[in-house]
């Protein structure tokens, strides 16, 4: 991200978002609104002295909520550009008209609350899409139980939970003990008495493979949870995970030694059943019961955290963009595509890459985006050189 944000012939429109799209392919007009940050973007240093004094707490998306932000904030410390920005709905002054301490504590005079949307015209030959994706909702799932137990958490969630930089500092406490400490008002240094979660249990497919919601496979779910339990493993040694899940589909290069490196080594556990609900025992634990179908039984087992590794859905908001680039999704949402050419949309000069298109893991997203890149440069250096044939 910093060799993008410093390249001379990138220019990077941070929290921004397409308006309008006119023109054909190798000479599209586009608008692009500029939201504004009401802080300077040249001035910020991007301190933190404004998020310190700013008396409003808002929940840490980047973090999965799992603990606060402010206000005023960054969303996280890596992020480029490294500018602060002010939530709307939150603040004071911006809802009520009170407050602007985070004015009269910036130094650097980068506050600017007079700041207003702006309305940028780009000429560009190509437009590519790279926006992602969500996670299934899987409070739409009942028996799991999601948000009533608060040690059920989705693989996102654990993945903060997971980060040296996360609610926790990498060690992996229990929701229910932060709740608490929340409750008590304690500092996040007073850990003491706090359960570390060491029997984990993973529960694949939660929404995929399920046609109550979406039929598709997400495609990395089973080696995202075969990573983090290694992952959980080598913060402690005394970790023990067991992955539930129809099969593993560990179909990559190298991708069934990992899965069987995992269970020799990090303590993992497969097995092969569906998960019939999820309640609560003692101790906050969550209890999974389970078929087994391997053994063709009906079991119980306790555990300090369960995980559910959540389907990739369609981002949110993909159905307007689509209507306003005039191209085409599929049934499920995500974006239509030539059969015979996977990273061209139905709008010629408009091409996809990622899970924008379709459920993919990181390799195979980089690998898509390289042949978005080489299409749109095919399209828009065409005309350069059919010009320079005619010259010769």
């Amino acid at each position: 991200m910093l060799d993008v944000g410093r390249h001379p012939n990138i220019e990077l429109m941070t929290y921004s978002q397409i308006e309008e799209l006119n023109g054909q392919v190798g000479d599209f007009k586009v608008k692009v609104r500029s939201k504004a940050r009401y802080v300077n973007e040249d001035l910020c240093t991007a301190c933190g002295t404004c998020s310190n004094y700013c008396p409003v707490p808002i929940e840490d998306a980047y973090d999965e909520g799992l603990r606060t932000t402010k206000a005023m904030h960054i969303y996280y410390q890596q992020a480029i550009p490294a500018t602060y920005y002010v939530d709307e709905k939150a603040c004071l002054f911006l809802t009520r008209r009170e407050c602007k301490q985070c004015e009269r504590v910036c130094q650097a005079k980068a506050i600017d609350f007079n700041q207003k949307d702006r309305i940028v015209e780009l000429d560009v030959g190509a437009i590519i899409l790279a926006v992602g994706y969500d996670v299934f909702d899987p409070a739409q799932i009942t028996e799991y139980r999601y948000q009533e137990i608060p040690n059920v958490v989705t693989a996102m969630e654990f993945e903060r939970l997971l980060s040296a930089s996360g609610p926790t500092g990498g060690k992996l406490y229990r929701p229910s003990d932060l709740a608490a400490q929340a409750k008590t008002k304690a500092r996040e240094e007073e850990t003491q008495g706090f359960t570390v979660a060491k029997r984990l249990a993973f529960v694949q497919c939660v929404g995929s493979r399920d046609f109550r919601f979406y039929p598709f496979c997400s495609g990395y779910c089973c080696m995202h949870s075969i990573k983090e339990a290694i992952v959980a493993h080598e913060h402690e040694p005394e970790t023990t995970s067991t992955i539930f899940g129809m099969d593993i589909r560990a179909v990559g290069k190298g991708f069934e030694e990992y899965k069987i490196r995992g269970g020799n080594r990090s303590n993992i556990t497969y097995v092969r059943g569906r998960i019939a609900e999820i309640t609560e025992g003692p101790n906050n634990n969550p209890v999974v019961t389970y078929e087994d179908t391997k053994e063709r039984m009906i079991k119980k087992e306790d555990f300090d955290l369960v995980i559910l590794a959540s389907a990739c859905v369609p981002t949110k908001g993909i159905v307007e963009l689509a209507e306003i680039l005039g191209i085409q999704l599929d049934p499920y949402n995500f974006v239509k595509t030539d059969p015979l050419s996977p990273v061209d949309t139905t709008r010629p000069g408009v091409f996809v890459c990622g899970c924008a298109e379709s459920p993919m893991d990181i390799p195979e997203s980089v690998v898509q985006a390289s042949s978005a890149a080489e299409r749109a440069a095919e399209i828009t250096l065409q005309p350069l050189l059919e010009k320079g044939k005619a010259v010769a």
